[in-house]
């Protein structure tokens, strides 16, 4: 992966299908102690946002590897008392040699990655979250065997998960539909680059209708219906998103093999019924896990471990 060494990730289109193809493999490889791999180097987390998959796993990743990590929560950093992104960017610059942000802003992200010479990924913004759907691949590939061709639908808010869905599937030769209520429906910018991407090989499909999105498809995929930083929506997105969860019988509309995905927090009973999320067709521990997995081939692409 010499290809990847020093580079930012800050959306999963900033790679190339075989770019993405040579992570998933790698992150098998690194899964299954295929390789083990060795770098002396120090990462930084610097997280705006709650959270727990994001944070353990880039740390454990890290560890496994070889190197250190240091947490640079905002509140104890001067960032909270308000330095500038780009002079945090060009401090961190000089300490680091990559570094993880989990933020709101897309934007904010950008200007680190413009004023920092190190590595920069992107770990969620409200953009994007291509750390995840690395993970989401890695799990679709290990329970199908392949990628391409395979329909993934997705079901509910058109938020960063979606935007990643639709780039990563477009990337890795496989179908998506996006179902969401009015107004609801993922970044169109992002839509259009997916389908450029795509190049009408593969369809990204979007509809405000989980039935049709769910038949035959081999994945069914769900994430909250309020993101962090929309809490005060929760009691006005309900009655709007009831209709998208998966339960039961959206799942027995979808390929017989079908696997559910989810990238965690759950809010059983709301985008996913306890049913579906603990049953025999669920893969969101599995995909839960691979977070370490496909986190770890992107920092040893990135730093060059050898």
């Amino acid at each position: 992966m010499a290809a990847l060494i020093g580079r930012d990730l800050l959306s999963l289109a900033d790679l190339s299908p075989t770019e993405l193809q040579e992570l998933l493999q790698l992150a098998t490889q690194l899964k299954s102690q295929q390789l083990q791999l060795q770098c002396n180097k120090v990462l930084g987390l610097l997280f705006s946002k709650a959270s727990t998959r994001t944070r353990v796993s880039f740390t454990v990743a890290m560890y496994q590897l070889g190197g250190q990590v240091i947490d640079l929560n905002p509140n104890v950093t001067q960032v909270s008392r308000g330095e500038p992104v780009q002079d945090t960017a060009r401090v961190l610059d000089r300490y680091l040699d990559i570094l993880a942000i989990r933020t709101f802003a897309q934007q904010e992200l950008e200007t680190f990655a413009n004023y920092a010479q190190i590595p920069v990924i992107n770990a969620l913004t409200d953009l994007e979250h291509p750390c995840q759907v690395l993970a989401d691949l890695l799990t679709i590939q290990e329970c199908f065997g392949t990628l391409a061709g395979l329909t993934l639908t997705y079901v509910g808010d058109g938020n960063n998960v979606a935007n990643s869905l639709m780039l990563g599937c477009a990337l890795v030769g496989m179908n998506v539909k996006i179902a969401t209520p009015s107004g609801y429906e993922p970044n169109a910018s992002i839509v259009e680059q997916a389908r450029a991407i795509a190049n009408n090989k593969t369809e990204v499909i979007l509809t405000h209708d989980p039935e049709f999105a769910a038949k035959g498809a081999a994945v069914l995929y769900t994430d909250v219906w309020a993101s962090m930083g929309q809490e005060t929506e929760v009691d006005d997105r309900l009655p709007i998103f009831q209709p998208y969860q998966i339960s039961e019988p959206l799942l027995s509309l979808a390929d017989p093999k079908a696997i559910v995905l989810h990238c965690l927090p759950a809010h059983r009973g709301e985008e996913v019924t306890e049913a579906v999320l603990e049953g025999s067709q669920s893969r969101v521990w599995q995909q839960a896990e691979n977070r370490l997995h496909a986190q770890k081939a992107l920092l040893a692409s990135i730093l060059g471990a050898k």
